[in-house]
């Protein structure tokens, strides 16, 4: 379902309505902070996680403003009654300045085909380092050219790569890798710490794997060191890659489909 409304500063106005103005100064500078969840079946999934998530953000690039996570709440509800929201995307959009902004918007619930899960999808690496990795912000310009960089090779996602080689994370996901039956991924301060990314740690451990917070080296990756990769975040859950740079990773996805179970089941006991 299309939503009609969005939210600006708690007023339920139509989305075309919700507009910012080119000439914002925050907005020119990506001085903000957002984050996308999902809703299903009229129930906005981990919500207080994300409200979290993004007050850290906020509080990581000394963004203030004055919208509680009350308020917040309140406005997503609203959206979700206004439209008669059974399952949608909808994105918290909080910018900075002298007059604060926060936008709620809904779209269409995002999904993948099925083939994604079963099969796995392909990715390359990218060589580039976010800045403070550990805040959603709108400083978005690294993902953008990696995740088109991947694209124009038939790629679903780019993984970045730091200075020191380590694989970190995707532009739109958490990175995971498997070896000799540990689960490894990278230290909390250096990526972003997502709301799925818990969940997939928490069955991980639910499952019995050891979790080993280093980051795949691309080197190790490129010599076929790890048996398994995924990727995930809130509208993958956690999703296989079948292929890495063009070297096959080509399943079976056994252990990311049973981690995947599990986050998803979760989804609606909060």
């Amino acid at each position: 379902m299309v939503s009609e409304h969005a939210v600006r500063n708690g007023k339920i106005l139509l989305e075309e309505d919700a507009c910012l103005k080119v000439t914002n100064r925050e907005v020119q500078f990506g001085f903000s902070t957002y984050e996308s969840l999902r809703v299903v079946k009229a129930h906005p999934v981990h919500l207080e996680d994300h409200l979290l998530r993004l007050r850290r953000s906020c509080e990581g690039i000394r963004l203030t403003h004055d919208f509680t996570d009350v308020q917040l709440k309140e406005w997503v509800y609203e959206l979700i009654e206004v439209d008669e929201l059974s399952e949608a995307t909808i994105r918290i959009l909080v910018v900075g300045g002298k007059q604060p902004l926060c936008f709620i918007t809904a779209a269409p619930l995002l999904s993948y085909p099925e083939s994604y899960y079963t099969h796995g999808v392909a990715a390359i690496t990218y060589v580039g380092e976010r800045l403070m990795p550990s805040c959603k912000t709108g400083n978005l310009l690294l993902n953008y050219m990696a995740l088109e960089a991947s694209r124009a090779v038939g790629g679903f996602e780019a993984l970045l790569v730091d200075r020191d080689s380590a694989v970190l994370e995707g532009t739109r996901s958490n990175f995971f890798a498997f070896r000799d039956g540990k689960l490894y991924t990278a230290a909390d301060d250096k990526v972003l710490l997502g709301v799925t990314r818990d969940r997939i740690l928490k069955a991980a451990r639910q499952l019995g794997f050891e979790i080993v917070y280093v980051a795949p080296s691309a080197q190790d990756l490129e010599a076929g060191c790890y048996d398994e990769l995924f990727i995930s975040s809130t509208s993958m859950g956690a999703m296989p890659l079948n292929m890495l740079d063009g070297k096959a990773y080509p399943g079976p996805y056994e252990r990311t489909a049973s981690i995947c179970s599990l986050v998803r089941a979760w989804e609606l006991d909060d």
